[in-house]
């Protein structure tokens, strides 16, 4: 007489995959992404300390509240003033510029790559822009000296050799190819099926494209503004020829202005001692760079992860 199974209904033992042994290869790929890593940290903490030392002593002889409430910039004459205003002003002005150029130009671009253009216009379109973005600055510094600054004058406007809105328009150009490019990848990435739905219910492909596919992927819009911004921020070779060595406060793009990546450009070239306070005016206004880009990436990073948009 057979017997009854007694263990009906119990859960089978969970089956355990495990390797068989020690996988060298990916060992060896862990350690080459963590050297990776720790590089670029490495490398950050390196900029860090070879700035801080040199802005500390400079902050002794110069007074913080002073270096950056004054309106005037002059620390290779007599007698020297450290108000570092002028400089910051320059560089928002020129990164204005870029920017009226750049963000909206290059959200159009991204746009029309995403959702209007033919994968044969695409395939075209898009390796011309990564050519616009290999151009070396400083070339597209002489083109904002030798070319749109004439041609601004030709167009009546009175602007000098050196003027900002050259050298921010000029800027703008350079960092549309940015923008458009991590603005389209993020659109590529939304779903096919929210086009879809929204195609179903009657909408035009203007509205898909604004109203559906640009509010999915506007975190990667505003990752690739901000980082744009920086780059303007940190330009150097553009603002060094177009935008002229004037430090002063202006709002008139057609005026000339200094920035400070200007200013480390012209002031490290080797004719000021080194050890004076006019050399280390250089990590000074490094390290304010340094911080001003630091805080524009953080603000990045949290406005990336308020706006993430998560797919399944």
């Amino acid at each position: 007489m057979a017997t009854q199974d007694t263990t009906v209904g119990a859960q089978p033992a969970p089956i355990r995959l495990r390797a068989e042994g020690t996988r060298w290869g990916e060992v060896v790929v862990k350690a080459l992404l963590a050297l990776c890593a720790l590089v670029s940290v490495v490398t950050t903490l390196g900029i860090v300390l070879a700035l801080l030392e040199p802005a500390i002593e400079f902050f002794r002889e110069v007074s913080i509240v002073d270096f950056f409430s004054g309106d005037r910039w002059a620390p290779l004459f007599e007698p020297a003033t450290f108000g570092v205003q002028p400089l910051l002003v320059g560089t928002f002005a020129v990164t204005f510029w870029a920017c009226l150029v750049a963000l909206p130009c290059g959200l159009g671009v991204a746009i029309f790559l995403s959702e209007y253009a033919h994968p044969r216009v695409r395939g075209i379109l898009k390796p011309a822009l990564e050519v616009l973005a290999g151009i070396p600055t400083v070339v597209f510094g002489f083109f904002a000296l030798a070319f749109f600054t004439p041609l601004l004058q030709d167009l009546s406007l009175d602007v000098g050799t050196f003027n900002v809105l050259a050298a921010g328009l000029v800027m703008g150009v350079m960092l549309i190819p940015t923008v458009a490019s991590i603005s389209e990848d993020a659109m590529s990435a939304v779903p096919q099926d929210l086009r879809d739905g929204a195609y179903g219910l009657g909408a035009t492909r203007l509205q898909v494209s604004t109203r559906i596919v640009v509010p999915a992927a506007i975190s990667g819009i505003v990752a690739s503004y901000v980082l744009a911004i920086s780059r303007a921020v940190g330009e150097t070779m553009i603002v060094l020829i177009a935008a002229g060595g004037i430090a002063q406060i202006t709002f008139d793009p057609r005026e000339p202005a200094q920035t400070m990546t200007a200013f480390i450009g012209a002031t490290g070239l080797g004719d000021v001692p080194t050890g004076s306070i006019e050399y280390k005016t250089i990590f000074a206004v490094g390290l304010t760079l340094f911080v001003l880009t630091l805080l524009m990436n953080l603000i990045s990073i949290r406005l990336v992860r308020k706006f993430r948009e998560v797919y399944e």
